[in-house]
Formats: C-alpha cells, sequence, structure tokens
C-alpha cells in the first residue's frame, strides 16, 4: 500500500503541473499551415488549423531567395527549398505543421517545434540520406510532442501504473499497451481500418473513466479486471489510443513512399514521450519515499475521482460534438 500512497501524491503534482491544460487534452498549441503551389514557385499560404496565439502573431521566416508578403511567398525558379521557421515558438504555439502542396507530385508536411524549431524543405526528387534525417527529426519530434501534449493519454498511462504498481509487471503492462496502441495505429494510417474521429475521441476519453472506476475499485478493497489482467486490458485499450495516435496524421499529405518511415519514426517519438512521462511518475515515487511524506487520510480517495471527473468532463464534451450536426 506503500506504493500506492507515493501513486496519490505522484497524481496530486501531475495534476497542479497540467492544470489547466489537462481539460484541453489534445486542443491549443498547435496549427497547420498549408502552402498551395499557384504557379512555379509561387505559393498561396492558409491556415486549416489555427494555433492558440493567433495567426496574425506568427513569426514566420522562409528562405533567404524567397519574397513572403502573406499570404503570398514567392521563391522563384528554386521553388519554396530551404529552412522554414517561426520565431515565436513558446507555450502558446507549441508546434506547426507545414504543409506543401506542389502543382505536380505528391503533397509534403514539415513539423517545426520548440524541440525543432527549424524545418528544412526537400526538392522533390527521389529521397536521399538528408531526406530521411529530415524525416526522422520532424516525425520524432511530432510523436514526443504529440503524447507530450495529450494529457488524456498520459493520465490513462498514469491510471495504468497507479492500479499495476512497479517492477516487471509494470513493464509487461507497459508494452502491452505499446504493442496496442503500434499495431492500430498502423492500421489506421494504412487505411486497413477507420474509425470517425469524433466517437473515437468519446470512447478514449471513456477509457481514462473505466481506469478511475478501477481504481475506486482497489481502494475498497476488491480486484478489478484491469488488476486481475493488467496485459490483457492495456493492450485493448492500447488499439483505440492507437487509432488516436493515427488521427494526429490523417490530413497531413504524406507521401506514400515514405508513409512506412514516417510512421516509424511517429512512434519512436511517441514511446519516447510515454517513457519520459513513466520515468518522471517514477522519480516522484523516489522522491515521495525519500521524503517520507503521508498524505492525509481525507486525501486518499482524492486522485481517483480527479481522474474519472476530468474523464467524464472530456466524455460528455466529445459526445456533444458527436451527436451534434455537421
Amino acid at each position: 500500500m506503500t506504493a500506492i500512497r507515493y501513486l496519490r501524491l505522484a497524481l496530486l503534482v501531475l495534476a497542479a503541473l497540467m492544470q489547466p491544460a489537462l481539460l484541453r487534452a489534445h486542443e491549443a498549441s498547435m496549427g497547420v499551415l498549408e502552402f498551395h503551389e499557384v504557379r512555379h514557385g509561387v505559393y498561396i499560404g492558409r491556415w486549416t488549423m489555427e494555433p492558440s496565439i493567433g495567426a496574425a502573431r506568427v513569426d514566420l521566416r522562409v528562405p533567404s531567395h524567397c519574397l513572403l508578403r502573406l499570404p503570398e511567398v514567392n521563391c522563384g525558379e528554386r521553388g519554396l527549398v530551404g529552412p522554414i521557421t517561426i520565431a515565436n515558438l513558446g507555450a502558446n504555439m507549441a508546434v506547426v505543421l507545414i504543409k506543401l502542396v506542389p502543382l505536380a507530385g505528391e503533397p509534403r508536411s514539415y513539423t517545426i517545434s520548440t524541440a525543432n524549431p527549424v524545418a528544412s524543405i526537400l526538392g522533390t526528387g527521389a529521397p536521399t540520406l538528408q531526406t530521411w534525417i529530415e524525416l526522422a527529426k520532424t516525425y520524432v519530434n511530432y510523436g514526443i510532442d504529440h503524447i507530450l501534449l495529450g494529457a488524456d493519454h498520459l493520465l490513462f498511462v498514469l491510471g495504468l501504473i497507479w492500479i499495476v504498481g512497479g517492477g516487471w509487471r509494470l513493464v509487461k503492462t507497459i508494452t502491452a499497451f505499446t504493442i496496442g496502441h503500434s499495431a492500430s495505429l498502423a492500421a489506421a494510417a494504412f487505411g486497413l481500418i477507420g474509425v470517425p474521429e469524433r466517437p473515437l475521441n468519446a470512447c478514449i476519453a471513456l477509457s481514462i473513466a473505466f481506469v478511475g472506476v478501477e481504481i475506486v475499485k482497489q481502494q475498497r478493497g476488491e480486484i478489478g479486471l484491469t488488476a486481475r489482467h493488467p496485459w490483457a486490458v492495456a493492450f485493448t485499450f492500447g488499439l483505440v489510443h492507437g487509432i488516436g495516435f493515427a488521427s494526429a496524421l490523417a490530413g497531413l499529405g504524406l507521401e506514400r513512399r515514405l508513409l512506412p518511415a514516417a510512421l516509424l519514426f511517429f512512434n519512436i517519438g511517441v514511446e519516447i514521450g510515454q517513457l519520459a512521462f513513466v520515468l518522471l511518475v517514477l522519480a516522484l515515487i523516489w522522491a515521495h519515499r525519500r521524503l517520507d511524506a503521508v498524505l492525509p487520510r481525507w486525501g486518499e480517495a482524492l486522485p481517483a475521482y480527479a481522474i474519472g471527473s476530468v474523464s467524464m468532463f472530456w466524455f460528455f464534451g466529445r459526445l456533444v460534438r458527436v451527436l451534434a450536426p455537421i
């Protein structure tokens, strides 16, 4: 039970650090900027998903041979090739996806983030070593940003840690979750399965509520499904969360030939972010043990009900979107 007390403290600290962003889940701090080539070397830019900072305040920098007069970018004969950056990345705008739609050929996508503030726009020829390096930088960073900005996924993982505890049982449970979301992410990205995004997001919220109920059962001395079969539960809900990860890649105009590599790098980024979060929670547990801190008895049930309340808040908000006319 000592480990459970450690996790209670970890949840309270993390909840304090994640507010108010926790209630927004994947919303805000991201943007998608498309550049459509209207004639050779001339592009028109438009926001298909505007960042929370506001499009008018985005400090966009284009290659030196390009002339920027928004919404037009004129790059002449060389085309839009070279470094693009956004100078004022920060808490209100952490990630911007740059989508380039040429007159001929497939669209290409690049990520600008606080971790990777410069995107090198590549040519349309055959992939080179630089192409693969840029692809790896782009999608590993995008995967890290996506999981660390995805409070719902992190809250689910935290619930699993709470129920399972530490040791090899936790390693196996997190591994099962990874296998589940990796499999469904690949299947969804290649078009083998498809689930409407709004109902899917509601189901993700319900998966967190399920874990919250399982924690309450454990506090009452009952053995819930997750406590009995943590790997099966983690794998099953991992399938649901993986399709949610795939929705992050939808509509980015990825080249079919580069999709397997982009998918691999994105998944690596997700796993790096997830591992960093797990290590953070374990570090808080270690710190709690060293301090020998004990929560008051009245606060023991608060974290479990916090998980349930936040997840149901998300669920009803997402359910309204499902039922609302498009």
